[in-house]
């Protein structure tokens, strides 16, 4: 288990409840977006706003802890700040996996002298096996 308490003091915020249980759901489902967070966040802390977790998602993208993974034709998810990695999407059931990527390419990039590198997201759509293992089922029947 992760210690958020840390993770926030590291980025310079407050560990107030609200943030710490912020963190602990998203690391909980890896990617989330806020609709699915707050439902899930006040059935623990009721008396949270649905402002209070808005202000909170934005003052830790801001300051580095956790990343907006923005998706095609659908609202932003939230995951976790870690290492370089790309991002499966699924078209059908809007499932997101994290995919590893090799950081020598990476740093290739970065070290381009005509463009200065501030961040990166790669982001790649098509079907997860879940998915496609159904159509097959379905096309068969």
């Amino acid at each position: 288990m992760k210690n958020y308490v840390d993770i926030l003091k590291k980025a310079d915020l407050k560990a107030t409840l609200q943030r710490t249980a912020i963190l602990e759901i998203i690391d909980q489902y890896g990617h989330i977006g806020i609709e699915q967070l707050y439902q899930t966040i006040i059935r623990s802390h009721a008396t949270l706003s649905l402002a209070t977790v808005y202000k909170n998602i934005i003052t830790m993208v801001e300051k580095g802890v956790i990343v907006e993974v923005a998706i095609m034709g659908s609202k932003p998810q939230y995951e976790l700040k870690k290492a370089e990695h790309i991002h499966l999407i699924c078209q059908s059931c809007g499932s997101v996996n994290d995919e590893m990527i090799d950081s020598d390419d990476l740093k290739l990039l970065k070290e381009r002298k005509d463009f200065r590198f501030a961040s990166s997201q790669i982001n790649l759509y098509g079907l997860c096996k879940v998915c496609i293992d159904t159509s097959h089922t379905k096309a068969s029947a």
